[in-house]
């Protein structure tokens, strides 16, 4: 058997190509890396390619075969011999001796692939494939055949202090081969010789023996590497870990010897948050903290070799971390009393954050439960009371208490959003708004302190989960999407864009430093999720509060990565083409700011250029009608001079096209094409009220359209305006106060923009003699704004007064 066995590949996941029969192999089951044993008894890997067993005729047998993934050459071709005898390893590893000195591996990268060659290697030897080794091992050398066939174990030395040097060489010649480590692993395990080390070592220390220090080193670590279960016992109880602590401090590539003992006796203290009355399961604590240390800080980072050596290791703190979390989840006077002085407001500031840190590592240690065990972990939780206590302690004053509870509370969310919605939703109905927990989570986020705002960004990754629609429960009545989403809107999205609204009431941010962008960012970030997936929510709160022209105005910050926030955002917005935005958009010439900054931006060619000419792009490739009108109507002076990109020429050409119709009335027969590709948002079906708006009036009025044909032009104003108003008054509850103030800036032409086309003479009649087309739900002269009710009786004066802005000519920018 080889000296020591290669571990899997150190490559990537993705697949590679390998020449197979005339084609690419991409199965990253069968990829491997091939090693080979040099006359060093040292692993020299050959290449990483895809093995597969096929019948080789020059060989007249089953072969393995292993094509490198770089060129397709063949690294391996080796017969599959019914007498050699083949070793499977660690899951992934395939050992073989070809000739008498020339020993062979296959390290695979998935243990599946290992799996079907051994499958294959089986099936040609006539073998179980549930064995680890194909033929009974024989040993080089006649020798040690002969001490294997007469004596059933390892004899080992007897424990002196004058041969531990024998003792370690043996531990060093026995790890290479699985039978001699099985063998050398029983005869630890039967006489007691680790104690009997152990003792030794004492006597080390006491003489100041440093060579036979060195050698315990060596046999201690070569014990560790043997990953047998019932030795770990021994080394991990009470009376031995120290010891063995010890003994691991003297490594002789060190020319000074650690100090872990004194560290683990004196620098690391046991704090008992509360009393655990088990000795059992404080013991166990003790020796997870004491066997993790072991495995982070003493033992040397294991080679390419020995990594996979560690895996018992791995699974006996795994273990051990499972049953300290079982008992104390059984133990509920331990838990009552953790939250007890955790809620009670005599406890002081330092125990508190004892109290919070535990429940914290608690937590933490329930990462490692089977899924079952942790749904009654976290049942258990909540039972007895860890969101309202989280609560309490969010609203504290103490930043570092604050913080674990917000790890703790990550944990709940990332486990079950659905258990942290149900308890808000209900303790909104006994709590104001302020004392909320998505409200004390928005808060803090908001006041992060951090240059950074790495909590900011945790909490913003935490709220979004929580308003996700696909992470809800789909009951039949969709319950939770409907009662969270109503909860949130109402009592919650006032909170997180407070910072965004007090920021943008003039015509530039109020604080524009690094921090404040950044949190408005993270902010824009969120409500952009929101518009792609709550639909009518965020769409009455964005006409509601007058939203997007309040963040456009971060267009004009000075840091780009949130001037192109706030264009994503409106770019999210209009990608979803409902008229509701678009008219919205047109009636607060929400295109302004965006033409301003693409002006000022001037020819550079960067990311904010190229993100509004795809917005341009988008509206012109997507025909959007309403838009296309409003931005030639009001910005082609401003853009007719671009012509390094065709997409404001093509806009011209889509507008030219409409008007064209409109004028040729021997072109309605395409309304009947038009009517084929009506709008529908996404995929989400529309609400009963919506679908029959959309289909009121078809002749009245072109789906997406905002100037109406001239056939069309005799209908009265208020038959036109007359659906939509019904249609919005059975939708709004409420006529909200920022309505009304939006409403009237509007027709007072505050909002109109700085910049207005200047038409030749025959297009400024034209647009003034189809006054009509200006009263058009939602285009620039219209008396409701989206979302409010239309007043019909205002029509023709508001007509006049968009007639007049519009005819005035003021190129800024």
């Amino acid at each position: 058997a080889p000296d020591q066995p290669p571990a899997p590949p150190a490559i990537a996941s993705q697949s590679g190509g390998c020449g197979v029969a005339g084609g690419r192999m991409t199965d990253t089951r069968r990829r491997v890396k091939v090693y080979t044993l040099n006359e060093d008894r040292q692993w020299d890997d050959r290449g990483t390619g895809h093995v597969s067993s096929c019948y080789v005729e020059r060989l007249k047998g089953m072969s393995l075969l292993v094509r490198a993934e770089s060129d397709g050459s063949l690294l391996l071709e080796s017969k599959i011999n019914p007498n050699t005898a083949y070793q499977k390893q660690q899951d992934t590893l395939i050992v073989w001796s070809e000739a008498e000195n020339y020993d062979l591996a296959l390290s695979f990268q998935e243990k599946a692939g290992c799996d079907e060659i051994w499958e294959k290697i089986c099936q040609v030897q006539g073998k179980d494939p549930s064995v680890d080794i194909t033929q009974d091992l024989v040993d080089e050398s006649e020798e040690e055949r002969f001490d294997d066939m007469s004596s059933p174990g390892l004899e080992l030395p007897s424990c002196e202090l004058s041969r531990l040097e024998e003792i370690a060489e043996l531990v060093a010649s026995s790890l290479p081969s699985p039978l001699r480590r099985e063998k050398l692993a029983l005869a630890l395990e039967n006489e007691g010789y680790i104690k009997k080390l152990l003792e030794i070592f004492h006597v080390c220390e006491d003489l100041e023996n440093i060579e036979g220090l060195h050698h315990l080193y060596e046999i201690i670590k070569g014990i560790f590497l043997l990953n047998r279960t019932a030795l770990f016992e021994v080394m991990f109880s009470e009376e031995c870990i120290m010891d063995v602590i010890g003994c691991l401090e003297y490594d002789p590539s060190l020319s000074q010897s650690r100090k872990h003992r004194e560290f683990l006796t004196k620098t690391a203290k046991f704090k008992e948050v509360i009393p655990i009355s088990d000795p059992e399961l404080k013991q166990k604590i003790h020796q997870t903290y004491r066997v993790q240390y072991i495995q982070d800080m003493v033992l040397p980072t294991p080679s390419v070799f020995e990594e996979n050596m560690l895996s018992t290791l791995h699974s006996f703190i795994f273990f051990n971390k499972v049953e300290i979390v079982g008992m104390l989840q059984e133990d509920e006077k331990f838990l009552t009393d953790l939250f007890a002085q955790l809620t009670d407001e005599a406890t002081d500031e330092e125990k508190r954050q004892e109290l919070v840190n535990f429940l914290k590592e608690f937590c933490a240690f329930s990462q490692t439960l089977q899924p079952q065990n942790r749904d009654a972990f976290f049942k258990t939780l909540s039972n007895m009371g860890i969101l309202p206590a989280l609560e309490v302690i969010l609203g504290m004053d103490d930043a570092q208490v604050r913080s674990a509870a917000t790890d703790i509370f990550s944990y709940l969310v990332e486990y079950n959003p659905s258990m942290v919605r149900e308890f808000v939703m209900q303790e909104a109905q006994q709590n104001d708004d302020d004392i909320l927990l998505i409200n004390l989570i928005i808060e803090h986020m908001i006041c992060d302190t951090d240059p950074e705002l790495g909590g900011a960004v945790l909490l913003m990754g935490l709220l979004r989960t929580l308003v996700d629609p696909e992470n809800m429960l789909a009951t039949a009545n969709k319950t939770e999407k409907t009662e969270f989403l109503g909860f949130f809107y109402k009592h919650c999205m006032h909170v997180l864009t407070a910072p965004l609204l007090a920021n943008t009431t003039e015509d530039k941010p109020s604080k524009d430093d690094f921090q404040t962008a950044q949190l408005l960012a993270l902010i824009l970030e969120l409500l952009t999720f929101c518009v792609e997936h709550h639909t009518y929510h965020i769409k009455n709160y964005i006409i509601n509060k007058d939203i997007l022209r309040r963040v456009l105005v971060l267009m004009a910050s000075k840091h780009a990565f949130l001037a192109l926030c706030a264009l994503r955002f409106k770019r999210k917005i209009i990608g979803l083409k409902d008229e509701f935005y678009n008219r919205y958009i047109m009636k607060s010439f929400l295109f302004e700011p965006v033409v301003k900054a693409f002006l000022n931006n001037g020819s550079r060619y960067n990311l904010m250029n190229s993100a509004i000419i795809e917005m341009f792009e988008f509206i012109r490739v997507e025909d959007i009608k309403s838009l296309t009108a409003h931005v030639i109507e009001n910005y082609w002076k401003a853009l007719e001079d671009v012509d390094y990109v065709q997409t404001f020429k093509g806009l011209k050409l889509r507008f030219e096209q409409q008007r064209e119709r409109q004028d040729n009335p021997k072109l309605d027969s395409m309304r009947s094409i038009l009517r084929n590709h009506r709008y529908r948002r996404d995929a989400r079906t529309l609400e009963d009220e919506e679908e029959m708006w959309f289909n009121t009036d078809e002749d009245d009025m072109e789906d997406g359209e905002a100037v109406v044909p001239p056939s069309d032009k005799t209908k009265n104003d208020e038959d036109i305006m007359d659906p939509i108003s019904k249609f919005m008054e059975r939708k709004k509850l409420k006529e909200s106060e920022e309505k009304e103030v939006l409403l009237k800036t509007n027709l007072s032409g505050r909002q109109s923009p700085s910049f207005k086309l200047s038409f030749s003479s025959g297009t400024k009649s034209n647009l003034t003699s189809q006054s009509s087309a200006s009263n058009l739900p939602g285009s620039p002269g219209s008396p409701g704004s989206p979302g409010s009710p239309g007043s019909p009786g205002s029509v023709s004066k508001s007509t006049s007064q968009m007639a007049a802005i519009t005819t005035k000519v003021a190129l800024n920018g």
